[in-house]
C-alpha cells in the first residue's frame, strides 16, 4: 500500500516525460511542482504568497482543473485532458498514475464540518473518466478503475474496479519469469 509520508522530489520537470504531446498538462504539472514547493515551506508561503494566488486563478479559472497546493503527487503523474478534474488537500498520489478528466479525488466531509483523512493512491493507477474517490481510502499499486466508478472504500493491488459503487471486476496476476 501507500506510504504515509512520500517524499518528493525538488525537480518541477519531473512530470514533462510522461504529459509529451499535451502542452496544457505540462504546464498544469510545472504549475503545480512549483506551488507544491513553494508550499512545503513556510517562509516561501510568505515571500510567494502572490505565486499561490495566481497559481489557483490559472488552473481553477483558466484551465478548469484543480490540484491543491499540499497534496503530495508522484514523479511522473499523467493528466490526459485534465477538465474539471480536483485533487483535494493532503491526497497522496504515487509514481506513474494516469488520471482523465471529470475526477474527483477528495476527503469526505464529517457531520461535524471538518474533513476525515484524504484519500492514498499507489502507484501506476490508471484512473478512467468521471471517477470520484472519496474519503479515507487506501488505493493499490497497479490499479485500473473504470469510468464512472465511486470509490469509498481499500482496494487491492492488481485490481480492475468498476461500477457505481466500485467493485472488483477482475484481479490481475503479474508472473516473473527469472532466467536461470
Amino acid at each position: 500500500m501507500v506510504s504515509e509520508g512520500r517524499e518528493q522530489s525538488l525537480y518541477v520537470f519531473q512530470d514533462w516525460k510522461n504529459n509529451k504531446g499535451n502542452f496544457k498538462s505540462r504546464i498544469i504539472m510545472l504549475l503545480y511542482r512549483i506551488s507544491s514547493l513553494i508550499y512545503r515551506y513556510r517562509i516561501l508561503r510568505f515571500i510567494f504568497f502572490w505565486y499561490l494566488l495566481l497559481y489557483k486563478f490559472a488552473l481553477g479559472w483558466l484551465m478548469n482543473i484543480g490540484i491543491n497546493s499540499s497534496a503530495v503527487i508522484g514523479k511522473g503523474l499523467r493528466i490526459q485532458y485534465g477538465f474539471g478534474t480536483v485533487i483535494g488537500s493532503n491526497t497522496v498520489i504515487g509514481k506513474n498514475c494516469n488520471i482523465r478528466q471529470l475526477t474527483n479525488i477528495s476527503a469526505k466531509m464529517k457531520e461535524n464540518g471538518s474533513y476525515g483523512r484524504a484519500p492514498r493512491i499507489g502507484d501506476n493507477v490508471d484512473i478512467g473518466i468521471s471517477v470520484v474517490i472519496l474519503g479515507d481510502v487506501n488505493i493499490g499499486n497497479n490499479v485500473t478503475i473504470g469510468a464512472g466508478s465511486l470509490i469509498t472504500k481499500d482496494v487491492e493491488d492488481n485490481c480492475v474496479m468498476v461500477g457505481s459503487t466500485a467493485t472488483v471486476l477482475k484481479k490481475k496476476y503479474i508472473i516473473s519469469v527469472e532466467g536461470t
